[in-house]
């Protein structure tokens, strides 16, 4: 059984091989001239501000994370049309049950004003 692993454990081996030889060589090789402009840091072309660890507003938390559950959503909608021939009718109360919470969750989010941006 473990004979049909070996491949794959040689392919793994062999691409840790190449791309660590690769690397190496990068380092070796590469020319290493710093100067001001290489060694300082770059923040979309201009002078850093105000400092990096500055606090960010909670609602952007808030939309990141409801981006995911909507976009989740979406990524189980599409195999779950593919089925639903398959699945039948339990497959789709099951689905509008899924639906029907993310909603809810999504008029929570809304009544609250987690959306509003000022």
């Amino acid at each position: 059984m473990l004979e049909n692993y070996l491949p794959i454990l040689v392919f793994v081996i062999v691409g840790l091989l190449f791309g660590t030889f690769f690397i190496v060589l990068g380092f070796i090789l590469g020319p290493r001239k710093p100067d001001a402009e290489k060694l300082s840091a770059y923040e979309c072309g201009f002078e850093a501000f105000e400092d990096a660890r500055m606090k960010f507003d909670v609602r952007y938390y808030l939309v990141a994370i409801l981006f995911i559950i909507f976009d989740l959503e979406i990524a189980f909608l599409f195999p779950w049309a593919v089925a639903l021939r398959e699945i039948g009718m339990f497959g789709f109360m099951a689905m509008m049950l899924f639906l029907g919470l993310l909603v809810i969750g999504f008029i929570y989010e809304w009544k609250k004003g987690a959306l509003q941006w000022e």
